[in-house]
C-alpha cells in the first residue's frame, strides 16, 4: 500500500513538472524586465568575451594598502562576472520594490537612470545606476549593503563598456564582523584589446 502511494505521488510530481516544461516550450511570453536587465547584459557580455578570449589586467589592493597587478591570459567569463549578478533587481519578488528616477549627467548625449530601493524593502541592492549614450558607451554601478547586529557589508560594483563590449570593472567593499577588524578590499580589472 505504501508503495502504491509513493508511486502515485511520484507520477503526479513528474506529470506536473513536464506540464510546466511544456508550457515554457509552448512560447508563453517571458515577462519583460521592469528594471534595467543586469542579468541579460551580463549573459551577453560573458558570451561575447568567451568567444573573443581577451586577456585581462587585474589590480588588487592588499590589506596593507599595496596594489598588486597581474595579467591573466585565459578567463572563465561566467565565473569572472558572477559577483555582478548580485545587482540583478528583476527577480519576481522585487517587482515594484525600486523607484526609478532619471539622473542628471554632465552631457546631453548620456541617458542615466537610478533605481533606488524603497523604504521597508529587504534586498541587498540598495541602488543601481545605469548610464548609456548613443555611442554604445555606458556604465553600470550598484551599491549592495547588508547590515545586521553581527555583520555589516557594503560593496560598490561598477562596469564600464564601450561599443557594446566590457572594458573595465571594479569591486570595492568593506566588511565588519562583530569582534573582528574591519576589512576593506578593492579589485579593478581592465579587459585588454
Amino acid at each position: 500500500m505504501h508503495r502504491a502511494f509513493w508511486a502515485a505521488a511520484s507520477l503526479l510530481l513528474i506529470t506536473a513538472c513536464s506540464q510546466e516544461q511544456d508550457a515554457a516550450r509552448a512560447g508563453q511570453p517571458a515577462r519583460k524586465p521592469l528594471y534595467f536587465d543586469v542579468k541579460g547584459f551580463l549573459d551577453n557580455q560573458a558570451a561575447l568575451l568567451t568567444r573573443q578570449q581577451p586577456a585581462v589586467e587585474k589590480q588588487v589592493m592588499l590589506r596593507d594598502g599595496q596594489v598588486e597587478t597581474t595579467r591573466v591570459e585565459k578567463v572563465d567569463w561566467s565565473k569572472e562576472l558572477q559577483i555582478f549578478y548580485q545587482a540583478d533587481i528583476n527577480k519576481p519578488a522585487l517587482r515594484g520594490a525600486y523607484e526609478a528616477q532619471n539622473a542628471p549627467v554632465g552631457d546631453t548625449v548620456t541617458i542615466a537612470k537610478t533605481y533606488r530601493r524603497k523604504a521597508g524593502v529587504e534586498n541587498i541592492v540598495e541602488q543601481l545606476r545605469v548610464e548609456q549614450n548613443d555611442t554604445k558607451k555606458g556604465r553600470i554601478e550598484a551599491v549592495l549593503t547588508q547590515d545586521n547586529p553581527l555583520f555589516f557589508s557594503r560593496k560598490v560594483l561598477a562596469l564600464q563598456y564601450q561599443n557594446g563590449l566590457l572594458k573595465t570593472y571594479r569591486v570595492q567593499g568593506v566588511q565588519k564582523l562583530i569582534l573582528f577588524d574591519t576589512l576593506r578590499y578593492s579589485a579593478t580589472v581592465t579587459v585588454l584589446p
